[in-house]
Formats: C-alpha cells, structure tokens, sequence
C-alpha cells in the first residue's frame, strides 16, 4: 500500500500538480495517464524516492518493499543476467552477497559463524534457496532463453536487457511495483505474457503506458493527471475514455434534463460492465465493475487532434501485386520469395519478429529502396500516403511550421495553412516555430498532417503510434477504424491491431504466413505457434 498525502511539486516556482491525496491499495492496478508533459514519470519518481517533492509525504506500509522498473539500460553491464534479476530484491541480494563474503573468507571466525547463521535464517524467510530458479523462471516467461541467463549483461542486444530489467522488477513479488512504459520495445508475445502476469498479480500495481489494450487488460482503476489535479477513476481506460466523453458531450447539452443524463450514464455503465464480463481477460476479479459510478464519471480537458483521412478517388480492383519479393540486408535475410496480392478494402497488419524487415519492404513500396530480386505493382487508380518509421529526413530544413506545411499542398492562403496546422493541435506563434526542433511527438503529427492533405486511398503506416501521447493515438485510430481506402500497416499497438486491422501478414526469413483472423487470436492460437516458429527456425 502506498499513501501519497497533501503532495506538490513545482519547477522554477511553476506548479506541476499540488494537494494531491490518494491511497493505492494491495489487489488493485492503476493506470497513470496524462498529456505528454503533464508529469506521469514525475510522480513516479517521487513514488519511487527518487525524486523529492515540494511539499507532502509519500508512506510505504509497514515492512512493505517496493520495486520500480529501472530506466537506464547500462546500469548493469557488468553483471550476469540472473545476478541483475535477483539486484531487483535488494535486501535479499544483500544478504547472498554477505553470506557468500563470509563463507569465503580464509580465516573464518566464530563471530562469522554466527552471522552465517542469523544470515542463513534470513535469506531462507526471503526464500533465497529458490531465487535463482524463481528468476529464471521470470526470464523465461519474458522470452530470454536459458543459455543467455549466465551471459554479462553488456553482451546483451537493447531489447533483452528491456526484458531483464523488467524481470528484475517483478522478481520477488513486491508489495508496490511501479512500471514506467513497461511495454515499450516489447514485442506483442511478451505484452500477452506481462498482462497475464499483472491480471494475476495481488499487489499493488502502478504504471504508466500509452498501450491502451495493455491497460484495458490490467487496470482497475485510473489516475488521471490533468491541469495539476491527480484524480483517481474506477475502471480501465476505455471506460475512462468513453464516459469522459459522453460527460463532455452532456456538458454541452445545456436543454438536457439532469434526470435524462443520469439514466444516460446509468445505461452507460450497463453496457460497459457487460462487455468486460464477456472479455477473455478481464480485471472483474478485482471487483472493477461493482466499483463504476456516475459520480466517477467526468469530462476531460484534453485536446484531441482533428486527424481525418479523405480519399479524393476510390481505389479500382487491383490494388497492389507483390512477386517473389527478395531482400537481404548486411547478411540479413529480411523476407524471401515473398508474395501477395492487396485487395480492395484490405486492412493489412505486417508482422515479423525483426522489424527491420517490416521497415525495408514499407521503403521498397515506396519505391525508396530497391530488392534483391522479384517485383511489385500498384493499381492505375491506387495513390498512397507514407508515414516512414524515421522521419528525419522531412526536418533538416530550417524554416518555420507554416511553410513546411505549405510544401505540401497548392494552397498558399496562411488561414488555410494555419487550419491544417491547427487541425494537429499547433495554434497562434506554434505555426511560426522552427521545424527543426520539433519533439518527436510534433513531428509525427506534422507528417499526419501531410499525409491528410496528399487524399490517397491507400496508407502505409510503419510502427504510427511512436511518439503519439494518447489523445493523438486515441483520434488517429479512431479514424482509421472508418477509413474507406486500404492500409498497410506495421505497429506494437494492440487496440490499433485489433480495431484497425483485418488480415495479417507476418514475415520470416524462411517464408510468410497470410490469414484472415483476429489479432489476438492468431497470437496465441497454439496450431499457428508452430507455423510462425517454421518462419524463422
């Protein structure tokens, strides 16, 4: 249990978020979501000791120990992997590396049998004798084979290390574990394994993450951090998303009798505990449901993009013809021999285990590189929009927003330039702000922006959610979803998968699977596991 009393912070007499008054209890997993900037990882770290606040107090329960998922990836190069797994017990660590000091001492004393034996008593309490099995356990859960277990950590690739740490963090099972974007550089296989475990998990549990399926599945409740308030709301995102807006949407509706908004709310809340009764996974062990409330249920402040994709002409039959499509790179076999043709209506999710090969074959269709060997042809009536995995190229020039934007399109009136900014969230002096420092998160939606102004009927979308805070990933897949044209698509986000997609691609090395199935569904379908093994073995 964690109680966070009477708690501010402010930077350069700028007040992030003050008075704020909450109790995290065992049982229950909380959602921090928040606008980027709106200080989710600030309030972790002070969660966490790592961070002092200005004014306040946060209280761990008595004896209760808390584990954060660490951040730096060189932290511990120097160590074995499983060494770093059980680091994430630090007092149980503690006491193994004491007692093995002792045991190897060449004058061993009295006195050090003594404190052998007190600390022998200790480590079997925290029940040391299993540790190294208990996180091997973790690492193979998280898909980190048994030989790289003895491996120094520095000879590990940054997406096994992603994977440690986060074993590290789990090990011991904690009383208080906080997660900062714990799915990031995870692939979909390892998310599934990690929403299972925290379903499964009876602590307390704290997370940040744009992952909105993630959250969906592992949440019982939301904390929402928004014009320096903390609030907590009962349920997952969807249920903070979509009765947020319908609150909004009530806001608006001054004529509407407050009686007629309550029994809104009330079939709201009706419809959404039936639908997560019926979900395969769901948080309602933990009492989510009976915890819904009308009283819980408010308007948000956020700002949503105004993404909307038009086509100006519909795509003809023939859509797109891929042949014996071949690419090796350094030595790399990214995909061989591979074919498929895209058919009108197509919502395409590409899928590999190195995504890499994903990225090459979206520039090859982009005609920005060239296979080995093999061919592909797009329909008379097909155009196509690109948004590349690494848009550097696009913000080498120095010049202001408004005329970058105007690269793209034949209007050269400042109120129309300024209406396809704004529609992307950049108002007043933002459209005048130098292109080059854009965040990472501005640059992406300045490429939607563009994107929206080509009106293909085809998108290529490579990994789109990077950078995206939620309200832009919650607008663009919300219109995806009605999106009449075709998509071609790669991304680690489930609910854009699942919401967006209806056939899947994955490539391999040795082959390619194509199927017309759910997501989800093909993840973990066991009599699809040896197929997808095929690709790549």
């Amino acid at each position: 249990m964690i109680t966070v009393s009477n708690l501010s912070i402010q930077f350069d007499k700028k007040p992030l978020f003050s008075d704020v008054n909450v109790k995290f209890t065992p049982g229950n997993c909380y959602g921090v979501i928040g606008a980027n900037g709106a200080g989710k990882t600030t309030f972790l770290k002070i969660l966490s000791g790592t961070l002092d606040s200005t004014s306040g107090s946060v209280q761990l329960g008595t004896g209760e120990r808390l584990a954060v998922l660490k951040q730096n990836h060189f932290e511990f190069d120097e160590f074995s992997v499983l060494e770093t797994v059980i680091m994430g017990h630090s007092e149980l660590y503690k006491v193994m590396k004491e007692k093995d000091e002792i045991y190897m001492k060449p004058d061993f004393s009295d006195a050090d049998g003594m404190r052998a034996a007190d600390l022998e008593s200790h480590f079997a309490e925290m029940n040391g004798w299993n540790a190294e099995s208990d996180a091997a356990m973790l690492l193979s859960g998280l898909g980190i084979k048994e030989q790289v277990h003895t491996r120094q950590m520095k000879d590990l690739n940054g997406k096994e290390k992603v994977k440690v740490l986060l074993a590290q963090a789990l090990f011991g099972n904690p009383d208080n574990l906080l997660l900062d974007e714990p799915t990031n550089d995870l692939d979909l296989e390892t998310v599934l394994w990690l929403e299972n475990y925290l379903a499964n998990f009876e602590n307390t549990v704290i997370v940040v993450s744009h992952d909105r399926h993630f959250l969906d599945n592992v949440c019982t409740d939301i904390l929402d951090i928004d014009h320096g308030k903390v609030d907590v709301y009962s349920g997952n995102y969807s249920f903070w998303y979509q009765s947020s807006q319908l609150a909004a949407r009530q806001l608006a509706q001054s004529n509407k009798k407050a009686e007629e908004k309550k029994k809104e709310l009330q079939e709201f809340i009706a419809r959404f505990s039936a639908n997560v009764k019926k979900a395969k996974q769901t948080t309602s062990r933990k009492k989510m449901i009976e915890k819904l409330n009308i009283e819980s249920i408010q308007p948000s402040t956020r700002r949503y993009p105004g993404i909307i994709f038009q086509q100006e002409r519909a795509a003809g039959n023939v859509v797109l013809e891929v042949e014996h499509l071949s690419k090796t790179i350094d030595g790399v076999v990214m995909f061989k021999n591979l074919s498929f043709n895209v058919e009108k209506g197509d919502k395409i999710i590409f899928h590999s285990r190195d995504n890499r090969a994903l990225t090459v074959l979206f520039e090859i269709l982009n005609g920005r590189m060239q296979p080995d060997s093999g061919s592909f042809k797009w329909g008379q009536t097909i155009t196509h929009a690109y948004l590349p995995f690494d848009n550097s190229e696009y913000f080498t020039k120095t010049i202001k927003l408004i005329d970058w934007i105007a690269q793209f399109t034949n209007e050269t009136l400042e109120s129309t330039l300024r209406g396809d900014l704004g529609k992307m969230l950049f108002s007043g002096d933002e459209v005048y702000k130098n292109c080059t420092v854009l965040s990472g998160g501005e640059k992406v939606r300045c490429m939607i922006a563009k994107m929206m102004l080509a009106k293909a009927n085809t998108l290529i979308l490579d990994h789109p959610t990077n950078h995206l805070d939620m309200e832009s990933i919650q607008a663009f897949n919300n219109n995806l979803i009605n999106f009449p044209g075709q998509i071609l698509m790669a991304s680690h986000d489930h609910e854009f998968i699942n919401t967006v997609t209806n056939r899947i691609i994955e490539l391999g090395p040795k082959g390619q699977i194509d199927k017309l199935m759910l997501f989800e569904e093909y993840l973990t379908d066991e009599s699809m596991k040896s197929k997808r093994a095929e690709l790549y073995n």
